[in-house]
């Protein structure tokens, strides 16, 4: 397991990195050996927040959590991340199975518009998925819209979350 730990406003302890590796080694049962983990921690004026990113074969789990201390906020991350991954384990080992994970295209960079004040830029690897999976992919990530490559047409598709619990699906028209 590769395990990156960054601190936000802080140098996170020894022990704090120690604690870290002993979680994180419950998601090796998961995925194996072969599994990347980023922990980002960032201290508040009222409390520490631990985002926890964990990268496996292209599918990305995602979990953020706040408490008084970094510890208490690693576990309730580490405890969110297995809650999703179990919710979803089916799918995802059927989809791991079938190699659907495997093949990623890169995305061409977004160019910047003079007029607005672009404070990010983010490149994204696109691969050919269902819809279904790219539902499955933006809960995953915690998200309300996840762009894909749509396996049906080969064009680009964005599906959202809805104010009402449903989901929604865009594709462009050429006019």
């Amino acid at each position: 397991m590769n395990i990156t730990i960054t601190g936000r406003k802080c140098t996170p302890r020894e022990s704090f990195r120690e604690h870290a590796e002993k979680k994180l080694q419950k998601m090796e049962r998961f995925f194996g050996p072969e599994v990347e983990a980023k922990v980002k921690a960032t201290v508040e004026k009222s409390s520490q927040t631990v985002e926890l990113t964990v990268i496996h074969a292209g599918t990305i789990f995602r979990a953020q959590e706040s408490a008084e201390n970094m510890n208490e906020a690693l576990d309730k991350c580490v405890d969110t991340l297995i809650r999703k991954i179990r919710k979803s384990k089916t799918k995802i080992e059927r989809r791991l199975r079938d190699g659907s994970f495997d093949a990623f295209a890169q995305a061409e960079p977004v160019e910047e518009e003079v007029e607005y004040d672009v404070v990010r830029k983010k490149t994204v690897p696109l691969k050919p998925q269902s819809v279904d999976e790219a539902i499955l992919q933006m809960n995953l990530l915690g998200h309300q819209f996840y762009m894909f490559v749509n396996e049906e047409d080969g064009g680009i598709a964005v599906v959202y979350q809805r104010k009402d619990g449903g989901y929604g699906l865009i594709t462009p028209e050429v006019k």
